[in-house]
């Protein structure tokens, strides 16, 4: 996967010591703010790599998202307890999980007890 002809894992280190150098000249983020900006944009990166490369892991990389920038949201300024957290986090996993969880597919072959029904008739071995 490439952007702008590179990979995005080399646009995310520009981008970090863009971020460093802003802040040393004058750009007003404190050293929490910018480690909260880069953990949203690692996470986004890992997310596209998710898709891009269909691991299967599209799920789990979007929840991260969905976490790290509730923590950007509170690395800059907004005040929130625990349990309203752990909500937000609840509705961010609820909707990825009716949105994305649909189309996973374990990576096992099916099992014996799979290929039956206990409701459909069987048919004789051999037709």
């Amino acid at each position: 996967m490439r952007i702008f002809g590179r990979e995005p894992v080399v646009i995310l280190a520009l981008v970090s010591i863009l971020l460093k150098l802003g802040a040393a000249y004058g750009l007003d983020v404190s050293a929490d703010q910018q480690g909260s900006i880069m953990a949203v944009l690692s996470c986004l990166v890992a997310a596209a790599t998710a898709v891009v490369l269909k691991t299967g892991a599209v799920y789990a990389a979007l929840v991260n998202v969905g976490q790290a920038v509730l923590w950007l949201v509170m690395a800059f300024g907004m005040r929130m307890p625990a349990e309203t957290q752990a909500l937000w986090m609840l509705a961010i996993e609820g909707a990825l999980a009716l949105l994305v969880r649909r189309d996973v597919e374990a990576p096992v072959p099916l099992t014996r007890i799979e290929m039956k029904s206990p409701v459909a008739p069987q048919r004789p071995h051999g037709i």
